[in-house]
Parts: C-alpha cells; structure tokens; sequence
C-alpha cells in the first residue's frame, strides 16, 4: 500500500477521538463496532479535518489494490462495512484532500465490487432527491443557470465557443461524438428525412444533418449572440439557408426557449424522424421534462432521439450514477433504453488549461469514452433502436 493510503497517513493527529474511533473500526472492517458506534445521525459521514478521510474512505482505501494475499472473506468484510456505513447515511460523493470521493477511490483501487456498492448508493440518494423536490440534484453545467448564461457575452474562438465566464458552452473536439450521434439517429444517413436539434452552440451537429439533404431542418436556439451569428451575410444556418428549403418553412431557426417553442411545434403539428437535445445551463429536470412532455408528440412512431450525454462528465462516478439515473427515469417515461458507448480521444484534454481546454474555466469531460443514447418509438412507447 502507498504510504498516501496507509492508515497513519490518513488518520491525523489533530483527528477528534470519536471521528478517530469510527474511522479506525472502519478501516479493521470491523461491522459489529462500526453499527455500535454509528449510534447518532452524522456519525457515518464524518471526516478527519486534516485529510477529508471518511469511514467510506477508510473502509475502502484498506483494502489497497487487488493482490495474492486477499481472500473472499477480507472482501465480503469490507463491503459490508461499506454497505453499513452507506446503510447509516454514509455521503457517496464526499471528497478528501486528493479530491476523491470513496468511488474514485474504490475505482483507482481496482476494486469494482466497492465501486459498485459506491454507485447504487448515489443512485439512490439521486433518485430520492428527485422525488423530494421534483427533480435530480445534477447539472451539465454546474458554474452556470439557463438565465445567467442566456445574458452572458458568448465568444467564438479556435473551435470553441464560451460564455463570459470562460465555461465552454461547446467545443469542437465534441465533433466525433457528434458524428456518431448522427449515425445512430440517422442510420445510414438516407436523405429527405425530417430534423430537429435542440441547441444550435456552433452548429457542429446540424453542419451534419444539412449534408444529409434533410426535407425538414428545424433548429431550436434561444442565446441572443448566436442568433447574432446567424445573421451574418456569410452564416451557415442563416436567411440563405432558410430561403433554400424545398418548401417554405422546412429550413427554419426557430428563436426562443425550447420550451416554449416546442409548444408551438406541438400545435403546429410538426413530427420528426430525428430530434437531438444538447443545451447548456439547465439542470438534468429539464432534460427528463423534455423526453416526458415533448418527445411523445414530436418523435415519428420509427423516428430516433438522442442527447449529448455530459451529465458529471468531469468524474467516473457521477457519470455513471446520472447515466443510470436518466436510464431509470427514461423507463419511467415508457421507454426502454441502451447506450452506445463512443471512445473520447483524451489527448488534448487531459491536462485542465492545456491543450483544448486552453482558455476554458472549467475542465467538464474526464473520460475516455461516452455512453451516447438513442431510443426510437413504435406504436406511441419508445424503444431502444
């Protein structure tokens, strides 16, 4: 074990006895005192002041990385003890002084039996915040709101677009993903199919869709300085591009909220075979508000919806907790789910600062891959296709 991990190192001087008590039990796996002394609310959470370090650290760093040595009964120990403390309000997303959560922990480790056990339990804490105010406590953007951005000076500059606070609203190397959203929504990609994208940013997506030869392309952007952009003489998506629809209205940029526009479309009797959702500065209850109120009435009974899947990109343990939580309420929804998963290149987006993130407040991809999702709808319910 790492002198970084080892118990003297996590357990400070200055720890208050009673925090040093319970960590201490943990880290022995010891279930029996663990449940004696966790005997008031709090207790499982508690930390040492120095190092961050949590029961659900200790229990789980103790384990150090898989060796010769370990048996079923050391691992079935420490994950009761994890299951315990998680049991008694254990925080699954409390961070240490290396910024690590106890799932971060469990997944350096290598020790996925824990990490599971770290997920399911922010599921449910997710899943439960939801039912208590209506929605999920997670934010694709969590430095910004829909209102703060949409009153933000945006910038266009070297493949990528940010708000006046240097987050990065889109950014070109999202492009590959994209491309392979396209594929999934338009398999083959046949011509003359009917279009929606939610969140123009910098166009990447419907730079795609336009070179399929949609019959119908409807975007839908409510940021006052891309609708700016637009109406340059030279701009991609602007009047040019409307007047050259096959038909009156069939290339059109519709200007506002998607909530209120999609409304219109609604009324105006507008379906779709493709519709793509990637705004920015909304929490995950606008998404679910989108594919439970809208999707229903817009998707054509064969069509296909997806979404930029960026839901706590910038660490594993949130991804994979708010992917399995969209998966759950998308069921809720009637539909049934899968995701495909794309590889992310994360040579140039390593390092916070360098490299794409150059000039970008905020480092919000981590990962080297996306779960990309696509359902498609038959007889009124949506189904994986």
């Amino acid at each position: 074990m790492a002198e970084q991990d080892s118990i003297s190192a996590r357990i400070s001087e200055n720890c208050p006895p009673e925090t040093q008590q319970i960590l201490t039990a943990a880290w022995a796996h010891d279930v029996e005192k663990v449940k004696k002394l966790l005997d008031a609310p709090g207790k499982a959470s508690c930390q040492d002041p120095k190092t961050g370090e949590t029961p659900l650290h200790a229990a789980i760093r103790a384990c150090g990385p898989p060796s010769e040595d370990d048996t079923p009964e050391d691992l079935e120990a420490a994950k009761n003890t994890v299951y315990e403390l998680l049991l008694w309000g254990g925080i699954w997303n409390d961070v240490d002084d290396h910024n690590e959560t106890p799932g971060c922990l469990a997944f350096r480790l290598g020790r996925p039996e824990l990490y599971n056990l770290c997920v399911e339990a922010g599921v449910r804490a997710e899943m439960l915040f939801g039912l208590l105010d209506g929605r999920t406590k997670t934010e694709k953007w969590e430095t910004t709101t829909s209102e703060t951005y949409l009153r933000s000076k945006l910038t266009y500059d070297d493949g990528k677009l940010v708000d006046d606070d240097g987050n990065g609203v889109m950014m070109a190397w999202e492009t590959d993903i994209m491309r392979q959203s396209v594929d999934a929504l338009l398999p083959n990609r046949p011509s003359g199919k009917r279009v929606l994208n939610i969140g123009m940013g910098m166009g990447i997506i419907d730079s795609m869709f336009a070179e399929i030869r949609p019959a119908r392309h409807h975007i839908i952007e409510a940021h006052p300085e891309v609708l700016e952009h637009l109406s340059a003489p030279d701009a991609k998506f602007g009047s040019s591009w409307e007047e050259s629809g096959p038909e009156p209205g069939a290339f059109k940029v519709y200007e506002g909220k998607w909530q209120e526009i999609c409304h219109q479309l609604l009324e105006e009797g507008q379906v779709y075979d493709a519709i793509y959702f990637d705004t920015f500065g909304e929490d995950y209850g606008q998404l679910r508000m989108f594919f439970t109120e809208f999707i229903p009435g817009l998707l054509d009974r064969e069509g296909i919806f997806g979404f930029f899947n960026g839901l706590g990109a910038d660490r594993k343990i949130c991804y994979d907790v708010y992917t399995k939580v969209a998966e759950m309420h998308l069921a809720d929804a009637g539909l049934d789910v899968d995701f495909k998963e794309i590889d992310v290149d994360m040579k140039e987006l390593a390092e916070a600062g360098k490299g794409e993130w150059e000039g970008v407040k905020r480092r919000y991809w981590t990962l080297d891959s996306q779960f990309s999702p696509s359902f498609c709808q038959h007889d009124g319910l949506l189904t994986l296709c």
